[in-house]
């Protein structure tokens, strides 16, 4: 029986990202320091998507394929001493879901490859990953031109028996963005009592949904920024610009069991409030003309909501004036751009921006797989692919509270502004 010194999978051109609907073509190689008797030699083309209930777990829970086909390159033979080259061809079926790798499942694709030995005798197997990049195109989102806008109003209690509001109301320029784009946002404050308020905090979200048994959440924050609080009796205006990173798409076509979304939060450390902006993040831009950073921000409509001062104040003080002051801006989180896939890099940005101490790093990925922060020293772990650097998911806790939906977010604002609360 001879020896199998060599048994691996070459994709045409060393590619490793394709298309829905595109060919895929490789070779299978054999190499023997001696003949080898075989029944069969076989290679597949497998796409499926893994599902567990525990972290880095790939005894999957629930699973679901998306195809698998198989070509027979040699029928029941000995193969000689030597190198043997197999061609084959697979064509990707159209409707091949994005690859993704998580914590609690993965989008996988790979072509696997057999040699089919008499009874008694070893089977000889190997694969080979490679991604499937299906692009969102933001333009097919509907009113994704369209400002985003979100406005909740607080009413809180100080100083034993004094009262006050605060109307916390944040606008993002887009709906949808693509990576390496700056999202331009602008929060308005209008504090109407008498004591500061804490910080304000805008962040981006990253919620992935696994379907098992049950939903499980996987909740991150991407990007930081903190403003300053505001002042008593102040009409505050804070603009920001958050830089998209290289991250997965919003939408995973095709695949039920994993759900990507991304959400601007904005909220206000004392007294707590928050708003939520659903977007998307996408891979083809949205078609409109760009505004330069220093005027977006400053012709997007204000979206305050008036309303009368509190009783309390009113009556033991009279009305109080509202003063327009900005907000400056204390720490900044935003990470330098990446590449974030083999040959795809976008424009690092001209201005100046500093990493907090205390914010996670950044785990790169030189594949499709997207990367991901995490806290502490990260030693990135080789997985099915060696073009994959994951993260470190040790500090992890569970489950998360998903942010509301949309529809979700506009329905309780919508209340909150009608009752005054």
């Amino acid at each position: 029986m001879g020896k199998v010194q060599l048994f691996e999978i070459r994709l045409g051109e060393s590619r490793v990202i394709y298309s829905p609907g595109e060919p895929l073509a490789g070779t299978v190689t054999v190499r023997l320091s001696g003949s080898l008797q075989y029944r069969a030699i076989k290679v597949s083309c497998v796409g499926f998507c893994g599902v567990s209930n525990k972290i880095n777990d790939t005894a999957w829970t629930v699973e679901e394929q998306y195809f698998n086909t198989t070509l027979s390159l040699a029928d029941k033979g000995v193969l000689s001493a030597g190198e043997h080259n197999f061609s084959f061809q697979f064509l990707l079926p159209a409707s091949a879901p994005t690859s993704f790798e998580g914590p609690f499942g993965k989008v996988l694709h790979q072509v696997k490859a057999v040699i089919d030995t008499p009874r008694f005798s070893k089977d000889y197997k190997c694969s080979k990953i490679f991604y499937v990049l299906c692009p969102l195109n933001l333009n097919d989102i509907l009113d994704i031109e369209q400002p985003n806008t979100m406005s909740v109003t607080k009413k809180f209690n100080y100083k034993l028996v004094k009262s006050g509001n605060v109307v916390l109301t944040a606008t993002s320029d887009l709906k949808g963005y693509i990576v390496g784009q700056v999202i331009q946002l602008r929060t308005d404050i209008e504090n109407k009592s008498g004591r500061d308020t804490g910080a304000v905090v805008a962040s981006l979200l990253q919620k992935v949904a696994y379907k098992s048994k049950r939903w499980i959440y996987d909740l991150r924050t991407i990007a930081e920024v903190e403003g300053s609080g505001v002042k008593a009796w102040k009409h505050a205006e804070w603009k920001e610009q958050i830089l998209v990173p290289a991250l997965p798409q919003s939408i995973l076509q095709g695949c039920s069991l994993i759900h990507i979304d991304y959400y601007i939060q904005v909220s206000l450390k004392s007294p707590e409030v928050s708003v939520t902006l659903p977007i998307y993040i996408g891979n083809i831009a949205v078609n409109r003309v760009p505004l330069s950073p220093s005027r977006s921000v400053q012709h997007l409509p204000s979206a305050v909501v008036p309303s009368a001062p509190p009783e309390e104040e009113e009556a033991a003080g009279g009305y109080h004036p509202m003063d327009n002051v900005l907000i400056p801006t204390k720490s900044h989180s935003q990470q330098q751009p990446f590449s974030y896939a083999p040959g795809l890099s976008f424009q690092e940005a001209d201005s100046e921006q500093t990493g907090s101490p205390n914010h996670p790093t950044l785990c790169l990925s030189t594949g499709a797989t997207i990367p991901y922060y995490a806290e502490g020293n990260v030693v990135p772990v080789p997985t099915a692919s060696s073009l994959i650097l994951p993260p470190e998911y040790s500090t992890w806790g569970y489950p998360y509270e998903a942010p509301p939906s949309y529809e979700q977010s506009c329905s309780s604002a919508n209340s909150s502004i009608s009752n005054g609360n």
